[in-house]
């Protein structure tokens, strides 16, 4: 069975994906809450990288809302190169080389698999051709500073819309894949 892999990360109108804490919230209504709810209810294995990882673990087991109800008992698959042995939070080092990793656990297990994090974690997931629809929510706002997705190190890369939807609060929800051409 090959178990589907999606990204969602919250994205600037250039292009900034870094810490959307301090950009998001203006823009952020019911409909954002929908779709989140929606694209995690078949997932049951979460890739991110250290960083996120370290400050999500500080905070969400103990926080009382939809997310942390998700994202607490998920297997977190956790892509570092500086973490080693048993961790917490119900979560495992990637072993080796991270693309590798997550080519074999689409293969064993069920349930979908999203990739939560970081910027460079979903990039080169997705690069790799191993995230099948990659979603962003776009907020209409200039966050003027912050890591891109795309930034100038990812060469020519050729992408096909899945669906696009805009929400009362502003945003633009644009679903992508890469193309195969």
């Amino acid at each position: 069975m090959t178990r589907k892999i999606t990204a969602h990360l919250f994205h600037s109108l250039d292009g900034v994906a870094e810490s959307p804490d301090k950009w998001q919230f203006g823009a952020f209504g019911p409909e954002e809450g929908q779709m989140m709810g929606d694209s995690t209810g078949s997932v049951t294995d979460a890739v991110i990288g250290r960083k996120l990882w370290q400050e999500w673990s500080e905070y969400w087991p103990t926080a009382e809302d939809p997310f942390g109800e998700w994202i607490n008992p998920v297997r977190k698959h956790v892509v570092s190169t500086t973490l080693s042995g048993d961790l917490q939070w119900n979560s495992v080092v990637v072993d080796g080389d991270p693309i590798a990793y997550v080519r074999d656990l689409r293969k064993r297990g069920e349930g979908d698999i999203s990739v939560v994090g970081g910027v460079e974690t979903v990039r080169s997931l997705f690069l790799a051709g191993l995230i099948d629809e990659l979603t962003l929510t776009t907020h209409p706002v200039l966050a003027g500073e912050g890591r891109r997705l795309f930034d100038d190190t990812v060469p020519l890369t050729r992408l096909r819309l899945i669906r696009a939807t805009q929400t009362s609060a502003g945003n633009a929800i644009l679903t992508y894949g890469l193309r195969q051409d």
